[in-house]
This record gives C-alpha cells, sequence and structure tokens, in this order.
C-alpha cells in the first residue's frame, strides 16, 4: 500500500479522529488524486507558521493539524517559562477563521497558558501592536493573508511583535514534530474564562492602536485645508480594515471617503474576487467603477488580514493607474522622510529595510536622507528582526521598511507590514501633495526624475500538489547548478546563492559568505539591472523578480521587458 494510502486509513481508524472528519474523508475514497493529495505529506510547521487548504487530512488546515501546532507551541512557551505572559489571538474574515482561533485559544489555556482573545476580527498589524502593548510572549494570526477562499493559515509571532526567526522558529518546528494529535489538550470555554485563561479584549486595545497611528501624522494641518475636496475610495476586500481603516481616517478628518458597499462586509467566500489580493489590478473592479462616479483622487484596497496595500490614482490624463508595491512604498517613503527632515525630526543615526526582491530605488532614496541601508531576505520577519536588533543594541533608529509584496511599516509600533497606517500616511501624503497643486501621480514622477526610472517587474508560475512541489524543486537545482552567464544581452556579475552561502563571481571566483540561509538565487547584472528567482514560502509557485533603471520611463519599460522575457526562458 502506498504510503498516502496507508495515512488515509490510520485517520480513519483513529480513535483521536472525530466522525465529522471521517465522513469528509470517507466521501472521497474513490478519489486516489484527492486523497493522495491530503496525505501525501504533513501540512509543515514552516518558519511564518501554517498555511493551506481547509479540509481534512495531514496535508490541510483543520482542527487537529491547528491544535497540533499549538499544542507544540505550547510545550515549547512552557520550556522557556513564559506562560504567565500570554498569548495575543486575533483572526480575520476567512473561513474557520475564528473557529482556529478557538481552537487555539483552548489548548494553550489547557496547558495552563493565558491568551488574549480579540472580540471579533482585527489586522495584523493591531495583532503585532498588541503583543508588545500587552508584553506578552507570543501573538498568533489565523489568517491566509491574500490566498483563494479555500485556504487559511496560522500565523506564528514573538514578543517583539515579529514573526518567529532563527533560533526559536526551528525549536517550536521540533516540538511541533514531536507532537502526535492525541497529545492536544482542550478544555471548556467557559472553565477557561472562570480561571481567568481565556481573555477577551477589544475596544480599549483599538483606541491605543488608532491613537498610536494618528500620533504619526506629519500634517494634520494638509488635511484639514483638503478635507472636503479631496475624495477617497476604500475597499477592504471583505475583510478585517474595514473598521480600523475608516475610523482613523475619519478621525484624522478626511470627509469625503467612499467605502465599496459590497465589498465592505467580512466574507470568507470573497463572492466578488476571484482572489482577495490587492496586487491584482481585477480585484479593484468595483472600486474603481465607485471611483469614477464620485471623481475621487485615490482608490485604495487592503488584503484580508490588512497588512498589505493596493493603489490607484489618476495619472495625467485622467486615467486611473495603478502602482505596484514597490511604487507606493516608496511614493511613502519619500513623504514621511521628506517631512520628517523639513520637520528636523530625522534622526542621524535612521536606518531604511528593504529587501532583496525590492526596488534598487530605495538605496538612492536612504542616500537622499542619510540613513543606513539594509537589505534583508524576503519576508517581513526579516525585517522585524532587524528593527529588534537595532533596539538591542542601541545602534539605529527604525525610519521606514517595505518589501515589493505591498507591504511596508512607516514605525516600529508594529512589526508587521501594516494596511492600516500605509492608508494613512497615503492619504495624509495625497492632502499633502494636494495643498501644493498636484497630485500623488506628479509626485511619482517627481521621484522618479529625482531619483531615476527604476521600474520592477515579477512573475510567478503556479505549480500544485504532489508534481508541483517536485516540479518547483528540480527547477531550482537545475538553476543553481547552471548559473546562466548571460540575461538579456547582460552579463551577469555574480550570483548570490543564499542557500548554499555563496557568490559566484564572473571570472570564476567563489565566495563563501555568512549569507542568511533561504532558497534563494540572486542576479547582479550589467548596465544596473538585476533579478531573482526564488519559490514562494507561503503558495505552490516558483516567483521571479526583475529590476532596471533607465533616464525614462519608456527605456525602463523596454529593458524590464526584454529580462522578463529572458527569464521565463531560464524555466523552459
Amino acid at each position: 500500500m502506498k504510503e498516502y494510502l496507508k495515512k488515509y486509513e490510520e485517520w480513519l481508524n483513529d480513535p483521536v479522529i472525530d466522525n465529522e472528519t471521517k465522513n469528509e474523508l470517507k466521501a472521497i475514497k474513490d478519489n486516489k488524486k484527492e486523497i493522495e493529495d491530503r496525505f501525501y505529506k504533513e501540512l509543515e510547521f514552516g518558519t511564518a507558521g501554517l498555511r493551506g487548504i481547509i479540509g481534512a487530512g495531514l496535508n490541510r488546515m483543520n482542527k487537529y493539524t491547528v491544535g497540533r501546532a499549538t499544542q507544540g507551541l505550547a510545550n515549547f512557551i512552557i520550556k522557556e517559562g513564559g506562560q504567565d505572559k500570554g498569548v495575543v489571538i486575533a483572526y480575520d474574515s476567512r473561513k474557520m477563521s475564528k473557529e482556529f482561533s478557538i481552537i487555539t485559544a483552548l489548548c494553550l489555556n489547557a496547558n495552563g497558558i493565558k491568551t488574549y482573545v480579540f472580540d471579533s476580527l482585527r489586522p495584523v498589524p493591531e495583532l503585532s501592536f498588541t503583543i508588545r502593548e500587552l508584553k506578552s510572549i507570543a501573538g498568533i494570526m489565523i489568517t491566509a493573508s491574500h490566498n483563494p477562499p479555500e485556504y487559511n493559515g496560522y500565523k506564528l509571532y514573538w514578543d517583539d511583535g515579529a514573526q518567529i526567526v532563527p533560533p526559536k522558529d526551528k525549536l517550536i518546528i521540533e516540538e511541533v514534530n514531536n507532537t502526535n494529535f492525541s497529545e492536544i489538550k482542550t478544555m471548556d470555554i467557559n472553565t477557561a474564562k472562570e480561571k481567568g485563561l481565556y481573555i477577551e479584549i477589544g475596544k480599549e486595545i483599538d483606541d491605543k492602536f488608532i491613537n498610536t497611528l494618528k500620533s504619526l501624522v506629519l500634517n494634520p494641518e494638509a488635511i484639514k485645508q483638503v478635507a472636503d475636496d479631496l475624495k477617497i475610495v476604500y475597499t477592504p476586500l471583505h475583510g478585517a480594515g474595514n473598521i480600523p481603516v475608516q475610523r482613523v481616517l475619519k478621525e484624522l478628518g478626511f470627509n469625503k471617503v467612499y467605502v465599496v458597499p459590497e465589498q465592505e462586509m467580512p466574507d470568507g467566500n470573497f463572492p466578488t474576487v476571484s482572489y482577495p489580493n490587492p496586487e491584482d489590478k481585477a480585484s479593484f473592479k468595483l472600486a474603481l467603477e465607485l471611483a469614477k462616479k464620485v471623481d475621487a483622487d485615490v482608490v485604495l484596497a487592503t488584503d484580508p488580514d490588512s497588512d498589505r496595500l493596493g493603489v490607484f490614482s489618476k495619472d495625467n490624463n485622467g486615467e486611473y493607474v495603478s502602482y505596484t508595491g514597490n511604487m507606493s512604498a516608496l511614493l511613502i517613503a519619500e513623504y514621511e522622510l521628506s517631512q520628517r527632515k523639513e520637520k528636523g525630526i530625522l534622526p542621524t543615526n535612521g536606518a531604511f529595510i528593504t529587501t532583496v526582491v525590492s526596488s534598487d530605488m530605495a538605496k538612492a532614496i536612504a542616500r537622499e536622507y542619510g540613513l543606513k541601508v539594509y537589505e534583508t531576505l524576503t519576508g517581513f520577519k526579516w525585517i522585524g528582526e532587524k528593527i529588534r536588533q537595532f533596539e538591542e543594541e542601541g545602534s539605529y533608529n527604525f525610519q521606514f521598511g517595505f518589501e515589493e509584496s505591498y507591504g511596508c511599516l512607516i514605525s516600529p509600533h508594529a512589526r508587521d507590514k501594516d494596511g492600516v497606517s500605509a492608508v494613512m500616511a497615503l492619504c495624509e501624503a495625497a492632502a499633502y501633495y494636494k495643498t501644493k497643486g498636484f497630485t500623488l501621480w506628479d509626485q511619482m514622477i517627481n521621484i522618479y526624475k529625482k531619483y531615476g526610472f527604476y521600474k520592477e517587474g515579477q512573475i510567478s508560475i503556479v505549480l500544485k500538489g504532489v508534481d508541483g512541489a517536485e516540479k518547483i524543486k528540480s527547477t531550482m537545482n537545475r538553476i543553481r547548478k547552471n548559473p546562466p552567464k548571460q540575461l538579456a544581452g547582460l552579463e551577469v556579475l555574480e550570483v548570490r546563492d543564499y542557500k548554499e552561502h555563496k557568490i559566484l563571481l564572473n571570472n570564476g571566483t567563489v565566495i563563501q559568505t555568512d549569507l542568511p540561509t533561504s532558497d534563494v538565487l540572486y542576479y547582479n547584472l550589467s548596465d544596473n539591472e538585476w533579478c531573482c528567482v526564488r519559490p514562494s514560502g507561503t503558495e505552490p509557485k516558483i516567483k521571479f523578480y526583475m529590476g532596471v533603471c533607465e533616464k525614462n520611463m519608456e527605456d525602463a519599460t523596454e529593458k524590464l521587458d526584454k529580462l522578463t522575457e529572458a527569464m521565463k526562458k531560464v524555466v523552459e
């Protein structure tokens, strides 16, 4: 019997597994492909936690895989002596999010660990903020971010409000892997509340979070000046951003905020979009329709857990144009840093943190404002880790951080992407520039003229299931063993291999480095170009990133198109 069929039979015969789950599995008894996909591997508790399709099986999000992950975490927290500090739990609008949050809390409670559970859905940045506010040992966000509706996930944060990083991630993963379903503890929710283990939180934390964001505003007078003229369309895409975004904009005095009615209420089916991702222009269809009706200046969308921000605004022809994650983040960065400098509050030891696959314009902006620039691996947890390092060393003062995947952070109040403060900052910037007589798009062009026409692109190849996972692995191995000498007619000056901890120069020299470990290949090319390839950490994809810089947008677009085509051929 094949291993996946053996695991399937074990679930059907395991007394720990309930009848509802067994009935779901019995219903697929004649579908070997489906059985294989559910049981060919365990849903990995990776370096960011869990993420997968909801359903019965080892390779699915369900009460057993969530419970096992939580029991392993509980074991680790007890070893660390942190059970009295408690764990904050938040969830978004996805299917089973609330149920998984309760399962998680009660497992921790049964292990004697206090939990602070939000009374309804909240965004990622508020979870991160709350961990620090309550001085908890950890936090858990039940979300699958921008994945399709059939997914859910479990993101784990530590006491600094950032997602877990080495060495704790590996230690926790080890505890999870050594935990059996039969060892999962739980308790009655009423008993947990009576014992002071299950504590509901809400309004008091909301107020502190919103007031903290409002304290970051640099030009409140500009908002007042254009409060009745600046028109903002916003959609939470059925997610957790709706209440905090509307609240902070209202309390700051923005009077013309139009929320897309069809997408305002939480709905884990995401009925108006194919998948709730503000990176996808299709997700803006209803928002753009509303924008045209009200003649909006700016159109904004956050994903279900509200850590990402997507942006459209009018160009000089009155057409709505989209911003990449790089563009919107750098627009916010230029506004924040220029205004801090103008007001004399930009520190001499400031730091700007970016990632290896984000725009090189970040380095130009950092130089302009005298900031130390740091480049991390993909994933905001590495930016969070850097902020923690700055604080522990007393070295640098964090000023801005972002990654190309539509996420940024304007201050260290949180340690993950913050779509709520990004909305606030972008709207403030729009108000400020409107008082100066120009639009956000005008300012975007000004930034390009100031620093150079940087343009970036990304392509993703989706490879699902067992065969897809093997294809991703074999593709990375093949590219790693056969590094290209040229791409799009450009010389490959160096290859950075983050998995093998080495840099291969074009003269054949190999330099061993202390690069952090990740399955990433980065190519520095001649003529200020670069590209990068890596498997996605959260989706069944292999991703390619490209970046160029030119003296005008037309040349930059042409160069990027050529590089993109060259990267596609690397996969063939």
